[in-house]
């Protein structure tokens, strides 16, 4: 008799745990993020999609942010992101706030970029944001043209000072930034809990052959002597010099 309490006992806490995880999934929907890159050539813009799969979940007053980081091939240009925040056009805080864009692929750094967006007025849980990003320099390589670069789905963070959000969709997140909500205070950010399907986004470099260097080196060399002659030459053609003499 005993044994037979203890096995239904187990059958319903095994239904409770069945119905309660089903309740989670159900309410915690995935959400989807995309990518895409646009433009072409060195300098492109990276635009992020957002929807929020929360079932029931009330967003109202919260910031939405999505946090990435971008391979050491590509950069965000600090004083180009300051004049479009000014601009209101884009925000963002990076993570070192100070790059050199000067500094090619081998021997820059990953860098970190939070990125707030924007309600969509196409879908009410739907946010967008885009970032101009920028191809640095790669070593010549042995055989392909082209360096890939890749970019994985940034993670979904929101901020929110009036309200909660349920512990069930969502986890607490160490994010070091100011939330863009109507409160000026600091407040809590979150990630979601239950993740996308996360699907990488490739961007092609052309690269220089090193079979080419040679080539490469001797038309500089040739170029730099032509142009460097024809300027002496204008200069002695149409140049006026006077001597000047120093008196005491």
């Amino acid at each position: 008799m005993a044994g037979g309490l203890r096995g239904a006992e187990a059958v319903r806490a095994g239904l409770a745990a069945f119905f309660c995880a089903f309740h989670v999934q159900a309410v915690c929907q995935d959400t989807t993020v995309t990518q895409e890159l646009l433009k072409e050539g060195f300098h492109r813009d990276l635009l992020v999609k957002v929807e929020l799969g929360v079932v029931g979940e009330d967003t109202g007053g919260c910031a939405v942010a999505a946090r990435t980081r971008l391979p050491p091939g590509i950069y965000v240009d600090p004083h180009e992101l300051a004049s479009l925040q000014q601009q209101n056009l884009t925000k963002a805080v990076l993570v070192p706030n100070i790059t050199d864009v000067e500094a090619p692929e081998y021997l820059a750094t990953d860098l970190l970029v939070l990125l707030y967006m924007e309600p969509d007025p196409r879908c009410s849980c739907c946010f967008r944001a885009a970032l101009p990003v920028h191809g640095r320099y790669h070593r010549p390589a042995e055989d392909s043209e082209e360096a890939s670069i890749v970019l994985k789905s940034p993670e979904v963070l929101v901020c929110c000072c009036d309200n909660h959000l349920s512990a069930e969709c969502w986890k607490s997140a160490e994010v070091e930034a100011p939330c863009s909500g109507k409160n000026i205070g600091p407040c809590q950010w979150y990630s979601i809990r239950h993740k996308p399907t996360y699907e990488e986004l490739v961007l092609q470099i052309p690269v220089g052959l090193k079979q080419h260097s040679s080539l490469v080196c001797v038309v500089t060399l040739l170029a730099t002597v032509l142009c460097s002659s024809l300027i002496l030459a204008a200069v002695c053609k149409y140049g006026h010099f006077s001597l000047v003499t120093c008196s005491e």
